[in-house]
């Protein structure tokens, strides 16, 4: 499906290093890198304004889609594999492989990018990592003498054996692929997409069956992983790409990389969020199979509850909240907000920043905030509605205690720094957006972060605790 690229930031997996030992859990580890900041942006409020931009429009997309497939638009696609035999070889239960991430902040983008080993023999790139698309694809054929056609590297499908294109006749291009828009001429013609997303950008090309190269830390020894649906991009523009060779797709889908690799490891993966301003050594995971951190021992268990995997909000996870409260207060939110049958529902968006709530919710929650800091002095800073002159108000001042109270017990709490954020030196926001009614509600990275969360597709099931995330 289609997403902004602009700021995709990837959920991450914390895993505990000596849990992990003592579990002698298999992992993949791929070294992920930040694109450079946009040569216009020179402060953080730029950055921040270029955020806050890009989450709007991501956020258009998402309603967009969404209501697509309110209304029947498009086809919905269980996440499974078409064809038994490209079915991933189940594990063994204690087996995993990770992705190591880092935060991008010292670039001043929101993107998270991934070392990828495509083809057979392998060839090396750099993807953009989106919880919220469902098409992994790599830009192919670099037209000789082409000086727009980005930096990065290009696919090169006639050097790998393990290709195969996927033609128009192919019941996976006719019904796997809801996000395939092509135009067959004949049986024989590829399977084609056309990207666009909210940004300008766009991605166009044919679609292919490819393996992986995963490398498991017991042994250093590597496997293939197969029957992955990729798209062969021939031509690409927009300002989302000029960084990377392509996107690797983490949503839920029957096609996407998350549904083909968690299969064979449990049904499950986890990530964990590092402070979106760490420095560029912290680190952190995406991890596929069981989590360590999440079954410490010395630890608290996780907070759980039900992971929707709602046709109608594909490819995105969603949660149900009961309501949101300031400083113990239960404010005043309908909850048809949070009700996707109604209009509603929340989602959580590794490619959302700043926390995007529909208009109800964010009235609620933005007035409770503004009203509890209303000794702080104001000032004006746009595009935020609310911004105060922390230094101004000296040590005494506190920021409000917010917190999401899930379906079932659950409680996320997270730190204040994640909803009243920093945007200058002594100047701080409530980093938190509003969108229109009806619409979709977006969990965004940033209150995310220093959280450790674990997707369970298999038994629809989503836990989740505060984590630094840097004890990988």
């Amino acid at each position: 499906m289609p997403a902004p690229l602009l700021l995709l930031l990837l959920l991450v997996l914390c895993c505990n290093g000596a849990a992990a030992a003592k579990a002698h859990s298999d992992s993949l580890h791929l070294e992920l890198v930040r694109r450079p900041p946009s040569p216009s942006a020179t402060t953080r409020l730029d950055l921040l304004r270029e955020l806050y931009r890009s989450d709007q429009l991501r956020q258009r997309m998402i309603s967009q889609s969404i209501g697509q497939r309110r209304h029947g638009r498009r086809p919905l696609q269980a996440p499974a594999a078409s064809h038994n035999d490209s079915q991933p070889a189940p594990a063994p239960a204690e087996e995993s492989f990770a992705m190591p991430l880092t935060s991008g902040a010292y670039t001043g983008t929101g993107q998270y990018f991934v070392r990828f080993l495509l083809g057979t023999p392998a060839q090396k790139f750099l993807l953009v990592a989106d919880t919220g698309s469902d098409l992994t694809w790599v830009k192919c054929h670099r037209p000789r003498g082409c000086r727009r056609c980005g930096r990065g590297r290009f696919f090169r499908p006639r050097a790998s054996t393990s290709y195969a294109p996927i033609r128009c006749s192919a019941d996976m291009c006719k019904s796997a692929l809801p996000f395939a828009l092509a135009t067959c001429p004949t049986p024989a013609s590829p399977c084609a997409y056309n990207y666009g997303y909210s940004d300008g950008s766009m991605a166009k090309g044919v679609f292919a069956q490819e393996s992986a190269t995963i490398t498991v830390s017991r042994g250093a020894r590597r496997r293939k992983l197969g029957g992955l649906v990729v798209g062969c991009t021939t031509s690409s523009v927009g300002s989302s790409f000029r960084a990377s060779d392509g996107v690797l797709g983490l949503g839920y889908s029957a096609v996407s990389f998350a549904a083909r690799a968690a299969a064979g490891f449990g049904g499950r993966f986890s990530y964990c969020l590092v402070d979106h301003l760490s420095p560029r050594n912290a680190s952190s995971r995406l991890t596929f199979g069981p989590t360590p951190a999440l079954s410490h021992p010395a630890l608290p268990p996780p907070r759980a509850t039900e992971l929707v995997l709602d046709a109608r909000l594909q490819p995105f996870y969603a949660v149900r909240i009961d309501g949101v409260s300031v400083d113990g207060e239960l404010l005043p939110i309908p909850s048809s907000v949070w009700d996707a049958a109604r209009g509603g529902g929340a989602i959580l968006d590794s490619g959302t920043s700043l926390t995007v709530l529909a208009e109800p919710a964010y009235r609620a929650v933005a007035s409770a905030l503004s009203r509890r800091l209303g000794g702080v002095p104001s000032v004006s800073v746009d595009p935020f509605d609310h911004c105060y002159n922390w230094t101004a108000a000296g040590p005494a001042a506190e920021v409000p205690k917010l917190v999401l109270h899930l379906a079932g017990t659950a409680r996320l709490e997270p730190p204040a720094k994640s909803y009243v954020i920093d945007v200058a030196e002594g100047v701080k926001c409530i980093g938190i957006t509003s969108a229109p009614w009806p619409g979709v509600s977006t969990i965004g990275n940033i209150l995310q972060q220093e959280h450790l969360w674990e997707f369970d597709l298999q038994n629809r099931r989503l836990r989740f605790r505060r984590s630094t995330c840097r004890s990988v």
